[in-house]
């Protein structure tokens, strides 16, 4: 019997794993690469305080999330949707339930027993890991899917039959997501779009008005910008304002509009003016605020950063409850969740393979899409390295799973 093909993956985050599963469960000969020390650090690290794999709602809601990108992964996503990947976990022995949110989580609430899991599935499938294997170039002399790694050894080329690259984004470099592949695409005229925050904080000047609330929640919030709307929660930072509302809405003010936020989400404006109205006299505005509309001190500190002095009036002092225009930037490139830019879909056919490197495909977060968090984000990770390791199967002639 003739050997089997050989596939290699780069990277061994989440869509790079996935790859490598569909393609190993086919036939495929699989080595993953990996420029870190061990596998899926920022799949880890966002485990930490809960993993949200993914979110109870139709592929096609999922898809919607991906914005104008919708019809490039809602195929994926049909095919490795939401139920499927909750299967794909059971199946892996991870118990999971829904939160009252539609979030999906793991019982144990940690993403490291999912993965001590999956690679003990990928070992008994042969895949075999490299480490500290970090991609600088493809290419040599015939063999056009070379692919030339830096290694602590020195200089390594692998020649598989195919290759699935599934490099993330440019966010949490420290966990290996950099952005430095884009030069190994560059030299083959792949044309990358820039990197830019998604699901990230908005930093914020404080006066030291509000040191005592460093750490305060603030929730329930309504939070818009740029068109974009969220109902959520935020979190005071001594460096602005963060949490999963704000980061909904992120893609707004990284545009440069303002963000708005709603203090009482619950109250319409004239219902909240009307509160205001029949407060006692004599109370500062502050008591008002608290007695009226049950702004707690966070809350209220918040609205005196930016507005002071409040207005007497109920109906302007009700409009500012209802639309605060909080100033600031978005943080770092590197301290976004995850990030926009990378590979355009103009760069990649319907099956994820790369125009202009016949039996290379791609997958992940380096493709140029972002979705919020919330599940919809891993669920994409998931589903697109699925895709892409389907479609590597696919060219090598092995039979479908």
């Amino acid at each position: 019997m003739s050997p089997p093909p050989t596939a290699l993956v780069v990277g061994a985050g989440p869509a790079g794993l996935m790859a490598a599963e569909t393609l190993a469960a086919r036939g495929a000969a699989v080595t993953v690469a990996e420029a870190m020390p061990s596998p899926a650090r920022k799949f880890l690290m966002a485990g930490k305080s809960g993993l949200n794999l993914t979110h109870d709602a139709p592929p096609a809601r999922i898809a919607e999330a991906c914005a104008e990108a919708a019809p490039w992964l809602a195929p994926a996503l049909a095919a490795f949707g939401p139920a499927a990947i909750r299967d794909w976990a059971e199946g892996l022995g991870q118990p999971l339930f829904t939160g009252s949110s539609g979030r999906v989580f793991p019982r144990a609430m940690k993403a490291s027993p999912l993965l001590r899991a999956w690679l003990a599935r990928l070992d008994a499938l042969g895949v075999r890991l490299l480490r500290r294997h970090r991609l600088v170039a493809f290419g040599d002399e015939g063999a056009p899917l070379a692919c030339r790694f830096e290694t602590p050894g020195g200089s390594v080329t692998l020649r598989p039959d195919v290759v699935v690259l599934a490099l993330g984004g440019a966010s949490w470099s420290r966990l290996g997501s950099d952005g430095r592949w884009t030069a190994a695409l560059a030299a083959h005229g792949v044309e990358c779009v820039g990197f830019r925050p998604a699901n990230v904080a908005l930093s914020v000047e404080w006066s030291a008005h509000m040191t005592p609330h460093f750490g305060a929640p603030l929730k329930p919030l309504g939070l818009s910008s740029g068109g974009l709307s969220a109902r959520g929660e935020a979190v005071i930072s001594a460096r602005g304002l963060e949490g999963g509302g704000v980061y909904a809405v992120s893609r707004g003010f990284r545009a440069g509009a303002p963000l708005i936020v709603d203090l009482a989400p619950d109250l319409a404006e004239v219902g909240a003016a009307a509160r205001l109205a029949k407060a006692r006299r004599g109370d500062s505005a502050s008591r008002r605020l608290a007695k009226a509309l049950g702004l707690d001190a966070a809350k209220r500190a918040l609205l005196q950063e930016f507005a002071r002095p409040l207005p007497q009036d109920p109906e302007a002092l009700a409009a500012l409850v209802k639309a605060l225009p909080v100033p600031g930037v978005p943080r770092p490139l590197d301290e976004a969740i995850s990030t926009a830019g990378g590979l355009p879909r103009a760069a990649l056919g319907v099956d994820y393979e790369l125009r202009a490197l016949p039996g290379v495909f791609a997958a992940g977060e380096m493709l140029d899409w972002e979705a919020p968090t919330g599940g919809h984000l891993l669920t994409a990770c998931l589903a697109t390295g699925r895709a892409a390791g389907a479609a590597a199967a696919g060219r090598l002639g092995l039979p479908p799973g």
